[in-house]
């Protein structure tokens, strides 16, 4: 089972690495840096095309990844003791993402189907005054539970890709990542944007119920695959896929209620 990138500062050979690439411009220093870290690459594009299903191409994706993991290198600052693998991890994450936009990669009638689920759910929770459940989330949407959790197992991926974007604009996107501090080069204001971001993330995830709460945790922040979900909770991968899609319903309805704008990917 993957395993959550494990948070570094440079020392040793990398320390000597980072210095000579960072001082002297060493092309061979840089070269190292980024081979030492493709892993991240890799393991960022399994857990996000776990759930694209078939819609987007694994190569496509590393490519994008790897351009990040390059962006992270050359603008990584090791003087400043962040740490490396959590920023660059927060590079790939945003590469793909661009890439993905780029692709155009979900098809109309999948954003059509998250638009309407989206606005049922709404429309639900709202007539209830509480997240509405399964049988009564697919009344409101007049078919039946099997038909509901069919069409959450098609959006899910346009869902989960949402909350990885936040707060778009046109100069720049802030990512759900499990970091505990901002980038190497973000500003003072942009780093209480982003504490904000996760404090309101953090008051949503309350509200969820224990297999969703884990769920979320697993996910973004252990960062398993949905089949590696599946194997934590002795359920099947469709089931942990249904369980995201409701999941990040209540998310995206808790933060929009909160005024966070997310969009749909």
């Amino acid at each position: 089972m993957a395993k959550p990138a494990v948070r570094e500062n440079p020392t040793g050979a990398k320390r000597a690495m980072w210095n000579a690439y960072v001082q002297e411009g060493d092309p061979q220093a840089r070269e190292e840096l980024i081979l030492a870290h493709l892993p991240l690459v890799k393991a960022t594009v399994l857990r996000m095309v776990s759930s694209l299903a078939s819609h987007a191409e694994v190569d496509d994706l590393e490519s994008a990844g790897l351009f990040g993991l390059i962006d992270a290198v050359e603008k990584f600052n090791p003087s400043m003791g962040k740490d490396f693998a959590a920023y660059a991890s927060f590079r790939i994450r945003g590469a793909i993402l661009d890439e993905l936009r780029a692709l155009d990669w979900v098809p109309r009638s999948v954003r059509d189907k998250a638009r309407k689920l989206e606005t049922a759910y709404v429309q639900a929770e709202q007539g209830l005054g509480r997240p509405p459940t399964n049988e009564e989330l697919a009344k409101t949407m007049d078919m039946s539970q099997a038909q509901l959790q069919t069409v959450m197992g098609e959006v899910s991926g346009l869902l989960c890709l949402s909350l990885e974007e936040l707060l778009t604009s046109e100069e720049e996107n802030l990512y759900i990542a499990p970091i505990s501090a901002g980038s190497s080069t973000e500003s003072p204001s942009e780093s209480a944007v982003w504490e904000e971001v996760r404090q309101l993330l953090v008051d949503a995830i309350d509200v969820l119920s224990d297999q969703e709460r884990t769920v979320v945790t697993l996910y973004y922040y252990e960062e398993l695959t949905l089949k590696e979900i599946g194997q934590v909770l002795s359920i099947s991968e469709s089931r942990v896929c249904q369980i995201h899609a409701r999941t990040l319903l209540r998310l995206r309805s808790g933060l929009n209620q909160r005024g966070v704008e997310t969009r749909q990917g």
